[in-house]
């Protein structure tokens, strides 16, 4: 009994530590994106010569950043 009481408090304890270690990740990995991605294809869009698509592209996610991310 006392092993079936341990075995269900140790599935419940590394159950929420694998719900947060997921969150984690998917925090990390949307900083990557927007941190380090995003910049790199958008530069790499200027260098293919396709300035027309790259400047409205950067205008557009400069807007939605101006006003998602407000402090």
């Amino acid at each position: 009994m006392l092993t079936l009481i341990f075995l269900i408090f140790m599935f419940l304890i590394f159950g929420k530590i694998l719900g947060f270690a997921i969150r984690a990740a998917w925090g990390i990995s949307k900083i990557i994106c927007t941190v380090v991605l995003l910049p790199l294809f958008l530069v790499g869009l200027v260098f293919m010569g396709l300035v027309g698509i790259a400047f409205p592209l950067l205008l557009v996610i400069g807007v939605v950043a101006l006003f998602v991310f407000r402090d």
